[in-house]
């Protein structure tokens, strides 16, 4: 650890003695101000890549681009989020195996990125069914190498990095990630990503950002972990799903997160409601993602540290805002009022809340587990999710098709049931 480090990571959290540790090993609490900006520099480097292929804006542009069917647009938003949580449990099991977890991130990230580079040279070489096809089946593989990183991400930052400073690595990374989004944003709004090479060209960078990434978290000072009961890794994942009767705790928990997805599904039914999104308008794409990425650049840090204090009313407070504004805007619907500005604006709003409700959830589920437990609560509760993403997804898609603006007042109230329920929650940030 050098001067550099302990000066910045001072400037980053607050925290002149770099040493103070609430819940890692003393060999962890000497280099946390190296790892913890490890962290940052690995995330932000990801969630850039993130920002480049948004499966809503520049996947969705792509496909329909190279003239792929229709109906496999509908494929992206679920595949690149459902499939990246549904393996997890069987990932965990392997997890446990491992004494040292950053070189299952770093290989993950590598995965992420050559599934990347296939959906760039699927742009440059096929067209119609076969490119969309294709497309599908590398973002499945992206889907999956992520789900490695994000059981492992949660594994190592618990053994890395201390309690009341997790928060706010993902707050910052975000941050740094919202700045991309904003510039790639005003590159979509001057029309720049109506030209094909233009759209591999982000591509390319993107997967150069996980590759990056890799790198830099193989530079964590990790130390090993314990491995006893790295057993069957089938068999061990039905037995983690018993968390769910036994620890009251995290199935409270893993129902407020159900229930909050309502913040993540919200944008689509609110997009749609925009006169000037019809397909191929890379100007008004921009215009959403540039209220996206502004909404988290401004706010991820504020969440990120409010999530260090109290992760649960972090929760609270960002699926209340998300729910607001979805009311809101099915309200400015059925008086006739709605325009461009107004269901922008409830998009910003929207997204401002989810930012809160994900590092709320990310920074409780990290702090209310133990380092023996840790990755097996983030197994079940992603598996869980991913498996309610598909189903709530369906139910709010017929309630949109039987009921004006049903979608939005679904996750709406999804929303608000989530913010409800968290308040059962503990205060994981004041115990020892």
């Amino acid at each position: 650890m050098n001067l550099f480090q302990k000066k910045a990571y001072a400037l980053l959290t607050g925290d002149e003695d770099a040493r103070v540790c609430r819940d890692i090993p003393d060999a962890a609490c000497k280099e946390q101000p190296r790892n913890y900006l490890v962290h940052l520099a690995a995330l932000a480097l990801t969630k850039s890549g993130d920002k480049f292929i948004d499966p809503k804006i520049t996947l969705a542009w792509l496909t329909a681009a190279l003239g792929a069917p229709a109906a496999l647009l509908s494929l992206l938003v679920p595949i690149h989020n459902a499939f990246s949580l549904l393996p997890q449990l069987v990932v965990a099991g392997y997890l446990r195996r491992v004494p040292v977890r950053k070189w299952l991130w770093c290989g993950g990230a590598m995965g992420q990125g050559l599934a990347v580079v296939g959906i760039a040279l699927v742009a440059v070489y096929l067209t119609g069914d076969v490119a969309g096809w294709s497309i599908i089946g590398c973002l499945l593989i992206f889907s999956l190498s992520r789900g490695v990183c994000s059981v492992a991400h949660k594994d190592v930052l618990g053994k890395t990095v201390s309690k009341t400073r997790r928060g706010s690595v993902s707050g910052y990374a975000d941050a740094a990630a919202g700045i991309v989004a904003i510039a790639l944003a005003g590159w979509l709004m001057t029309g720049g990503g109506r030209n094909l090479n233009a759209v591999v060209g982000i591509l390319l960078v993107a997967a150069g950002c996980w590759v990056l990434g890799a790198l830099v978290f193989g530079r964590m000072a990790e130390q090993a972990g314990a491995t006893e009961g790295g057993d069957n890794a089938i068999r061990e994942a039905l037995q983690q799903l018993s968390l769910l009767r036994t620890a009251g705790k995290f199935r409270r928990f893993v129902i407020s997160r159900t229930l909050l997805l309502g913040t993540a599904l919200l944008p689509p039914y609110l997009v749609v409601q925009i006169p000037s999104l019809d397909t191929g308008q890379t100007v008004g794409l921009g215009k959403l993602l540039l209220a996206a990425s502004i909404a988290g650049f401004v706010s991820a840090p504020l969440w990120g540290r409010s999530a260090d204090r109290s992760s649960r009313k972090t929760m609270i407070l960002g699926a209340t805002l998300s729910a607001m504004a979805g009311l809101f805007s099915v309200l400015m619907a059925r008086l006739g009022t709605a325009s461009e500005l107004t269901l922008t604006l409830s998009l910003f709003v929207i997204y401002v809340g989810h930012a809160g409700v994900r590092l709320g959830r990310k920074t409780h589920l990290v702090d209310m587990a133990s380092s023996g437990n840790r990755a097996s609560y983030v197994a079940v509760s992603n598996t869980v999710i991913g498996v309610a993403l598909l189903v709530l997804a369906a139910i709010g898609a017929l309630v949109d098709n039987l009921f004006a603006n049903g979608g939005l007042l679904f996750f709406s109230a999804m929303a608000l049931g989530g913010a409800l329920t968290s308040t059962r929650l503990q205060e994981e940030q004041q115990r020892p």
